[in-house]
């Protein structure tokens, strides 16, 4: 059995209930040298699904500003180019004011990437939690059975780390609420990604988790460190600005 939150594979599709599907082609800006679609590619993909989702469940309208908590991507297979992607974005658990979503990606050419993100509704006036409305509660607990979710983080802040590098930030990594963005963290995750390959295997599970935001003109560090026999399990990885971490993320083989 699982021993950590970390561990445990995600929810599967259930067999009734509302799914929201859509597809559309990879696109060539979102491979990385081997032309498979890079973590960054994939985080983008899934919010713009979510934004679909939304429109289609006649609720963008009340809740147009969502934050992600926490993203998790596993690699079954990478998805590669060219391929259409056919996306299903369902809900695995939620409260009155978040849920975890599911989205999963699957190839027409083959590949397939399933991922998780913790979304909390928000306010954009007060920048705090808001309440979700009945229909939206009624129609995404069609598919999960939790239904008092409570936030609990996945992952420990590391507190040594063996490597560090800079992280530049750019005026295009930044929202609209003066926040980096959620794909920039994965642009970090990709710097350490190629510094120990054998970790990034398929198929290999990511997750970040954030802890508070980075702003632009804040300077970020990225900090490593390998764990498990040999170092060759799992690496833990920390942003942070000084010695303030503002997220934490982990590859580890599935």
């Amino acid at each position: 059995m699982p021993s950590t939150d970390a561990d445990r594979r995600l929810a599967p599709l259930p067999a009734a209930g509302y799914v929201y599907r859509t597809a559309w082609r990879v696109a060539t800006g979102d491979l990385d040298a081997d032309l498979h679609l890079r973590l960054d590619g994939v985080a983008r993909y899934i919010q713009e699904v979510g934004a679909e989702n939304l429109v289609d469940a006649g609720e963008a309208e009340d809740h147009p500003h969502w934050l992600v908590q926490r993203t998790v991507i596993d690699v079954i297979e990478p998805i590669g180019f060219p391929n259409d992607i056919g996306f299903a974005r369902w809900c695995s658990a939620l409260s009155s004011r978040w849920c975890t979503m599911r989205v999963d990606l699957v190839g027409s050419a083959g590949g397939r990437i399933e991922t998780e993100g913790f979304w909390i509704a928000i306010n954009a006036k007060t920048l705090t939690p808001q309440r979700v409305t009945d229909t939206l509660v009624e129609r995404f607990a069609s598919t999960t059975a939790e239904h008092r979710l409570k936030w609990r983080p996945w992952l420990q802040n590391a507190t040594a780390v063996d490597e560090v590098m800079p992280f530049a930030l750019r005026r295009t990594d930044i929202d609209l609420f003066e926040h980096v963005t959620n794909t920039a963290y994965w642009h970090a995750i990709h710097e350490v990604m190629a510094r120990v390959p054998d970790v990034c295997t398929t198929p290999y599970r990511a997750v970040v988790e954030y802890r508070r935001p980075i702003k632009y003109g804040e300077d970020v560090t990225i900090g490593w460190v390998r764990r498990g026999p040999g170092g060759a399990s799992e690496v833990d990885i920390v942003l942070s600005v000084g010695d303030d971490i503002r997220a934490a993320a982990l590859l580890r083989r599935l």
